[in-house]
């Protein structure tokens, strides 16, 4: 089943509201199998949104138009889609009792022009609105599904999850059509886009269902998995199939699955092994520690982060020894080293962490360029110390250096750092 999705509003076209409503539409209708094919962004004008609203009718047999449901002449959604149908537009009395019983509760009077939301075209079918005073409409018309949602996304989710997914289903059992689609992403850490794609080549080639997408995001690389079944068991079936095809060939450089992020990944191995650790850091100004708090029940395993972004604060809090930052600088293998030895001494933690660096956008030399950052890790019997060269803005240096650290630790928890070196 081809879908248009058809976003009305001036305020999406100006940019002063970002249209999240066609990508949590899309993101529903892909677990149904139904593509869409087109999304299109009109203004509050009828004459353009009968111009769209008609092409969609052309290309398209589900047409979901957000917005322009209100009670104000600019909400011209209803009346416009009625005209192009030649469909009569004929009150609803329940909706019209639900609209008095509203402001009743409110005590606040109804103007007439709030009657206009109790107009339905012919053959309509109410969508109700727990959150507001607009409610959906389901129309079937001329062999097309036209599908009408109010704009405001506290409104439009809860109605189109709870009322219209199943309606969609029930139409595409109907015709025998229904066919489930779900997804599972891998994540990453440790190898470029390319060269996972090198490891796993033969698994692309003759990729047919489940289907593997590559996508670089950040420091990281995901591979979504697709998958097509009648019933949701053939569909789970298929993509833990495919995850430990994939995991035989990626072993360890996988830390996770759908939604888990790699500092949950790394919180779960401190506390299954029952490590502390504790946290110096300059250049990523404490987004290291961010991300670890992020995490509930995070005081189990972190003791303390310490932003240390001057030499003094290096010096002072966790003693490093001002020689060795005059004679070789801040920015250091030796700097990033005493860091992690100094914190993790004052904190009396079992892991030690320090990162130091150039975040730019200034600051940097030839012999220091900016993204230029050292982590040190230290541990019992253990030191390590790595230097790497970032790129991009202040804010993705921050981001990658609290990255690397978390691809760190997360290798020497799993006692694998040596051998991945």
């Amino acid at each position: 089943m081809r879908c248009e999705i058809i976003s009305v509003g001036t305020e999406l076209l100006m940019g002063q509201i970002t249209n999240t409503n066609a990508r949590d539409i899309a993101r529903e209708l892909f677990s149904l199998g139904i593509g869409v094919y087109y999304q299109t962004v009109v203004g509050d004008n009828e004459k353009r949104l009968a111009e769209v609203f008609n092409q969609a009718l052309k290309r398209a047999e589900l047409i979901i138009l957000t917005g322009g449901l209100g009670p104000t002449d600019d909400d011209l959604t209803r009346e416009t889609v009625a005209k192009v149908l030649a469909l009569p537009l004929e009150k609803n009395r329940v909706w019209e009792q639900r609209l008095q019983e509203f402001f009743s509760r409110f005590k606040r009077p109804m103007a007439e022009i709030n009657l206009r939301q109790a107009m339905v075209p012919r053959g309509g079918k109410i969508l109700l609105n727990d959150r507001g005073t607009a409610p959906g409409i389901f129309l079937e018309e001329k062999g097309k599904i036209i599908v009408l949602l109010p704009g405001p996304p506290r409104e439009l989710l809860p109605m189109f999850k709870e009322q219209v997914i199943p309606l969609l289903r029930e139409k595409l059992q109907e015709k025998g059509n229904l066919a489930l689609l779900q997804s599972k992403v891998l994540r990453i850490i440790g190898l470029g886009e390319s060269a996972m794609a090198e490891m796993i080549r033969p698994l692309l080639e003759k990729q047919d269902n489940p289907t593997i997408a590559p996508l670089a995001k950040g420091a990281e690389v995901h591979l979504r998995l697709t998958a097509r079944g009648s019933s949701d068991r053939e569909v789970e079936a298929l993509l833990a199939s495919k995850a430990e095809e994939i995991k035989k060939v990626l072993g360890d450089y996988i830390y996770g699955e759908d939604e888990e992020e790699l500092e949950f990944a790394v919180a779960r191995l401190l506390w299954q092994k029952g490590k502390t650790i504790a946290l110096a850091e300059s250049c990523s100004g404490g987004l290291l520690c961010h991300r670890l708090t992020n995490i509930p029940d995070s005081s189990l395993y972190l003791l303390a982060g310490l932003v240390t972004y001057s030499n003094e604060a290096k010096i002072n809090i966790l003693g490093v020894d001002p020689a060795i930052i005059a004679k070789v600088g801040a920015v250091s293998t030796e700097v990033a080293e005493a860091m992690a030895t100094g914190v993790r001494r004052l904190c009396r933690a079992d892991i030690g962490v320090g990162i130091t660096g150039v975040a730019g956008p200034g600051g940097g030399t030839p012999q220091k360029p900016v993204g230029l950052t050292y982590i040190a890790l230290e541990a019992e019997d253990f030191k390590l110390c790595h230097r790497y060269e970032f790129w991009g803005s202040r804010l993705d240096i921050k981001e990658r250096a609290s990255q690397s650290a978390l691809h760190l630790l997360r290798l020497y928890l799993m006692e694998k750092l040596k051998k991945m070196e």
